[in-house]
């Protein structure tokens, strides 16, 4: 025997010691033991430290990192002679019947072992372990494999003819037919050989297709970073207990073994999985200078440092001082995200004549986020099944853009776009946050039909073009005051979206500050027209939403009564007698996340009765273009009533504010008296 192999044995031996690898061991034979069952093949995993396997030797922590599969062999044999000098499973009677799966904790952080489609050439040849991360945007069902199988020789009088001396198991990138066929012969007497059909011990199988992150911002229809770079699926196989521990949309890093599978005249680079990590990149933990600074001059008011992130907001895009109401929405809806189960979601839905420049400020505003989707229009919104391409017939989920935008935003374009159909599914979606997608068992080669729920954890954000919708449809001709046409699309889709925005300036009469930023701009396009777009970059923005929306926010007693107050009374007030109440449920939810935004990007951890009464204002003047006014009666554009031009119009700001406060105290008195608020007499 070769004196290093050797030598590497009593290293695997020493490690799995001090490890605790081989108490883990005893236990996993036990189990085979107890049962009293011959296998084919017993299975074994083992975890192991590359760093500590290296430091007892540097031989066999080089074989585990660039030779897995033979040093795969090492344990297997260090493993097997454990067995029969301490007895571990008497049914046992080859070394071949071991199969041992080496899994790596994690492997050196140095680029010769990051493995990326996205760069170029890739090494799929070298069977070693290398790390991977992407996101998932299609997985196949759940299907079975060989792990391994049992063959006898046909002649009688070899001694292969009988034992388990013929035994082939699955190796990383192998297909079906490497381990099982009909055309094996004896490496004893070249005979053919034959499976034993009732040894062959069969696995769970899973192909996932995996996508680098940096599709994110190809997705984005608009970006700030103008590279260029190629990108490319790539394909996983995940096995046994790996099967179903991904989820489609989301970001993992991977360890696995590179290879290349032939599918007809196809050769197709693929990954065979060794183990799965959830990756959440962490977000930053500050915000710029400029912000901290305008914070400290506005903490007077809780009310003026979100007036000025809105007033100069986008102003890249639209002036600074235009569209106040419409980008405080977006800023709140942009804070409002996260990947965590239950969240509170903001979606926006915008009714305007100016599309093109709505556009351009939702566009803008989606690269703000690492998940910010445009939706283009040739695309599913919500996952689709098709059939497997690797040649299996299985069923494939197709991810979406609603689904890669989890976490973010998903911006649906033109709602008056879609048809009744598509409209009935995001309906759907927006009230249960899940969809369901029907996998026929027949066309796919299943006994039975399966049904999979995908969860859909984004905001969306949509417009309708009032000017196009107008042409389409005959409008209504009973008014209430303050309401508007929304009739071409569904009324129970419409209360689905948090909040429903009219803007500031019809197409009629554009302001003359976006007229001359529109014509600047189409001059010069790269220019800073405004010195706040010095002073509060793009990327101080995305450091100050990504900061603020991972806040952990919680509500306040008195900011509770003021929401569950108008909301009672808005229950009693809009209502009629065929119908009921015309608020909808879904409109408590709407309030308390408008008011936890609004304290998150006020940089507070508790909602105050001044986050809640901008959030009551915002969801009133929603309520006012969907139903028309109430007893409340504010004005049209309540929240900013008028321009922001100096800390005067600031200060006029604060008191219209307080007014309204005292304004809903009375509302809520009136209509909703079982409710207790504390009142403060000024």
């Amino acid at each position: 025997m070769d004196p290093e192999i050797q030598k590497m044995r009593e290293v695997v031996l020493v490690y799995l010691d001090r490890s605790g690898g081989l108490q883990k061991f005893v236990h996993d034979c036990k189990k085979y033991n107890d049962s009293k069952q011959s296998y084919a093949v017993y299975r074994f995993i083992i975890s192991i430290n590359p760093s500590d396997i290296a430091e007892l030797d540097a031989t066999l922590g080089n074989y585990v990192l660039h030779n897995p599969l033979q040093a795969a062999q090492i344990f297997q044999s260090v493993c097997f002679v454990a067995i029969k000098t301490l007895s571990l499973i008497e049914q046992l009677q080859t070394e071949a019947q071991i199969s041992i799966l080496l899994k790596p904790t994690h492997l050196p952080p140095l680029p010769s072992y990051v493995l990326s489609l996205s760069a170029y050439p890739f090494n799929y040849t070298s069977q070693r372990f290398y790390m991977s991360e992407g996101i998932v945007i299609a997985m196949g069902t759940v299907t079975k494999y060989t792990q391994g199988a049992r063959f006898l020789c046909t002649e009688e009088t070899c001694p292969f003819s009988e034992g388990f001396r013929c035994i082939r198991v699955h190796c990383p990138g192998a297909t079906e037919s490497a381990t099982v066929r009909t055309d094996f012969v004896c490496s004893l007497c070249s005979s053919p050989l034959q499976e034993d059909m009732k040894f062959r011990v069969l696995g769970d199988k899973q192909i996932v297709e995996m996508i680098d992150a940096k599709i994110l911002n190809a997705l984005k229809g608009y970006s700030i970073d103008k590279s260029h770079f190629r990108i490319q699926a790539f394909t996983l196989f995940l096995r046994d207990e790996l099967a179903n521990k991904m989820t489609i949309g989301n970001h993992y890093r991977i360890i696995g073994i590179p290879a290349c599978v032939q599918n007809g005249l196809q050769m197709t680079a693929c990954i065979e999985v060794n183990s799965v990590q959830l990756y959440k990149p962490n977000g930053p933990s500050f915000v710029s200078d400029n912000f901290k600074y305008l914070l400290s001059l506005t903490s007077s008011s809780c009310w003026r440092f979100t007036a000025i992130l809105a007033n100069i907001f986008a102003s890249q895009v639209v002036p600074p001082g235009t569209y106040n109401t419409l980008k405080l929405a977006i800023l709140l809806s942009l804070v409002q995200t996260c990947e965590k189960e239950n969240a509170d979601y903001l979606d926006l839905l915008i009714m305007t004549s100016d599309t093109l420049v709505i556009d351009r400020l939702l566009n803008y505003s989606l690269c703000l986020l690492p998940r910010g989707i445009r939706h283009p229009p040739s695309s599913d919104i919500f996952p689709s099944v098709s059939k497997d391409k690797h040649g299996t017939g299985s069923a494939s989920i197709q991810a979406c853009s609603a689904v890669l935008a989890k976490g973010g935003i998903c911006y649906i374009g033109d709602l008056s776009s879609y048809k009744k159909d598509k409209l009935e599914l995001l309906q759907s979606v927006l009230e249960s946050r899940t969809t369901t997608v029907f996998i026929p068992g027949k066309k796919y080669g299943e006994e039975a039909d399966q049904q999979v729920t995908v969860s859909v954890q984004t905001n969306f954000w949509s417009f309708v073009d009032v000017d196009s919708s107008s042409k389409k449809h005959t409008q209504k001709e009973n008014f209430l005051i303050g309401q508007m046409d929304v009739s071409l699309i569904p009324v129970n889709l419409v209360d689905g979206f948090g909040l429903l925005l009219y803007n500031e300036f019809p197409s009629c009469r554009l302001s003359s500050p976006v007229v001359h930023h529109t014509l600047k701009k189409a001059i010069n396009p790269e220019a800073m027209l405004y010195k706040v777009s010095q002073q509060f970059r793009t990327q101080d923005y995305e450091e100050f939403i990504l900061f603020a929306r991972n806040l952990h926010i919680e509500l306040s007693s008195e900011a509770e009564s003021l929401i569950q107050g108008y909301y009672l009374a808005s229950r009693r007030v809009r209502r009629d007698s065929i119908h009921g109440s015309t608020l909808s449920a879904s409109a408590l939810k709407s309030l308390i996340s408008l008011a936890k935004a609004h304290a998150k990007l006020s940089l507070r951890q508790t909602v105050l009765e001044e986050d809640a009464v901008i959030a009551i204002l915002l969801l009133e003047s929603s309520l006012t273009l969907k139903h028309g006014t109430s007893a409340l009666c504010i004005t049209p554009n309540p929240v900013f009533p008028f321009d922001l031009s100096d800390e005067n119009s600031l200060q006029e700001r604060d008191i219209y504010l307080m007014q309204c406060h005292h304004q809903l105290l009375k509302f809520i008195a009136a209509y909703s008296p079982g409710i207790h608020i504390n009142t403060n007499e000024e």
